[in-house]
């Protein structure tokens, strides 16, 4: 029976009915409601009934593959996304980040590392900040940035970003001039108990920069710190 106000609900994506079994199973066990499909379409048809919290999800799969279907969730949808690669497809990884994984989890994999995994991605926060936990509005010199309202104004002009993007342009607009190091981002944004990649960080770095129109060689907005971090520049 889906939902009491307080259960999760997992879609698990993967074309290998042992390993969509043995996860089930675990989940199930931790308390979550998960549902399963096998391909790509399976799973984007899974989407729309289910609505689930979190979508874990393989990357490869025969026909549509998992890269795709999450193209096609984020068009869609926000939800928490962990994809389940190979160790040998370092290159999906990456693009998966780029495309808006929140994490990735290599097999094998144990199911309990898996559902701890699941449960710290669960505890990140979505959405803009509550009014009252902190500075709703950040003024630097050809940017604002309103917590409360879920906006980002550059030069007189709207900025589109992802959830996670705002978090992280959040974190650094707290305290402007401040060098972040790469696992103080990670504990700030994705969570203290994040243990993947810290590379991560970077790919959504740089899709800040995109959003923002901010160049890394010459930066207006959000500096790299060699052998450290990142920084936003600029004064309140």
């Amino acid at each position: 029976m889906i939902g009491t106000m307080t259960t999760k609900r997992i879609l698990v994506v993967d074309d290998e009915p042992n390993i969509r079994r043995v996860v089930t199973s675990y989940l199930r066990a931790d308390g979550f409601e998960v549902a399963e499909a096998g391909d790509g379409d399976a799973a984007i048809a899974a989407f729309e009934r289910v609505r689930p919290d979190l979508v874990l999800l393989d990357v490869m799969m025969p026909g549509r593959d998992g890269i795709d279907v999450l193209r096609e969730l984020r068009r869609r949808s926000d939800v928490y996304v962990i994809m389940l690669t190979a160790r040998a497809e370092e290159t999906d990884r990456v693009i998966g980040l780029s495309v808006g994984a929140d994490d990735y989890v290599t097999k094998p994999f144990g199911a309990k590392e898996l559902v701890a995994r699941v449960k710290a991605v669960l505890r990140r926060s979505r959405g803009p900040a509550e009014p009252g936990t902190g500075d709703e509005m950040v003024v630097l010199e050809g940017l604002e940035i309103d917590a409360g309202r879920h906006e980002v104004i550059r030069d007189g002009e709207p900025v589109t970003l992802t959830a996670l993007e705002f978090e992280l342009l959040g974190v650094l607009a707290s305290s402007p001039g401040r060098v972040f190091t790469r696992r103080q981002l990670l504990e700030r944004v994705w969570g203290w108990d994040y243990v993947g990649d810290e590379r991560v960080v970077d790919v959504h770095i740089r899709k800040l920069r995109r959003a923002l129109g901010d160049d890394a060689g010459d930066p207006r907005f959000v500096a790299t710190v060699r052998g450290v971090g990142y920084k936003l520049l600029g004064r309140r």
